[in-house]
Parts: C-alpha cells; structure tokens; sequence
C-alpha cells in the first residue's frame, strides 16, 4: 500500500509527524517535533499544483532546501508514486496542506 493510500484509508483518522516541519510562511523550523495531527484529505503533488503548501515535513539533520527539494522530487517522479504524498492535516486548529515522504510518518491507530 502506497503512503497516498495509507492516507486516503485513514482520513478522519491520527497521523503523527516523526520529523520537524518547516513552514516556507516565514516560521521557519517547527518548535513541536512529533506531533499529532489530523487527516483531513490526501492527494498527490500534481493534482494540487493551484494550492500553495504550508509546511513540508523533512529530516531535521538535512539542510532544509536539499531535503525539500528530494521530497517534491519524490512526489512528482512517476516511478516513485509510492514515495511521498501531500495531506491536508490539521494543525493546532488550522487546516494546512503538507509534502510528506514515507519515513516522515506514522499513522496512529
């Protein structure tokens, strides 16, 4: 089962963030590693393209442009469909939409 899969099979359900968010808005890295969020939706990269992701999930031993940079990479390549996704969570009472790979979560059952 791809991560876009995992995801969309637990919408309503809890996903935690095993890595540091960096928010592009300015933020910079999260100041809560580990946390628990919402699924609202999940879809791939491509059919999102009119939206502008909030944060992306990434290594936080990574410098944060290469590592942003693999995971978009990861989600828009064909032959790694399985590799990344972007999900619609909800964060601190916001909804945002999110660029995750597959090592960045956890789902909670």
């Amino acid at each position: 089962m791809t991560l876009l899969e995992r995801l969309q099979s637990h919408k309503g359900g809890l996903l935690r963030i095993k890595s540091r968010l960096f928010w592009y808005d300015g933020r910079g890295w999260d100041k809560n590693p580990g946390r628990i969020c919402l699924i609202l939706d999940a879809a791939v990269l491509a059919a999102l393209d009119h939206l502008r992701l909030d944060p992306v999930a990434v290594d936080g031993d990574a410098r944060v442009d290469a590592a942003a940079a693999t995971v978009v990479a990861a989600a828009t390549t064909a032959a790694t469909p399985a590799a990344a996704a972007v999900a619609h969570l909800l964060i601190d009472g916001s909804p945002h939409w999110v660029l995750m790979a597959e090592n960045d979560v956890e789902i909670v059952a």
